[in-house]
């Protein structure tokens, strides 16, 4: 597998930023041709990721969002989605599908979100160093001959 395009990107953790976020990846991964249900997928995992550390890596403060996307020859997009904030305790635990340190307002669906979307959804933290979101998903091949456009 060999890395085909790349992009890297960065931006205030404001909620403001999450639809440039999302608009920015989608334009990215357009050279693939994907499909409107395909593109609507990784939005929506990009969305859930942006806002998890809007919401949860820097407290009330501001603070970084880094974006670092990949395609590969195979047709595979990772998306990796990194904050240095607060970085989260125990990471299986919020992992799981209704759990939150958001607040009531929170649903506790984000980490759920991206993996119903994505092919597959890693991630790491460490406590007072931040959090790194790998999202991959394999844009699907109709007949197209080479994706090096």
């Amino acid at each position: 597998m060999n890395i085909q395009n790349e992009m890297k990107l960065s931006f205030e953790s404001r909620s403001i930023n999450e639809g440039f976020a999302r608009s920015a990846v989608a334009a990215f991964v357009m050279s693939l041709d994907p499909t409107v249900s395909e593109l609507s997928d990784i939005k929506t995992a990009v969305s859930e990721a942006v806002t998890n550390v809007i919401v949860h890596a820097y407290g009330d403060a501001s603070g970084t969002v880094y974006i670092h996307a990949q395609i590969t020859d195979t047709g595979r997009v990772i998306i990796r989605i990194r904050d240095k904030g607060c970085g989260i305790e125990n990471v299986p635990r919020a992992m799981e599908p209704l759990f939150t340190t958001g607040g009531e307002d929170r649903a506790g669906l984000g980490f759920a979100v991206m993996q119903s979307f994505m092919d597959k959804v890693s991630v790491r933290s460490k406590e007072g160093k931040g959090t790194t979101v790998t999202l991959e998903k394999a844009i699907i091949r109709r007949g197209r001959n080479d994706s090096r456009r």
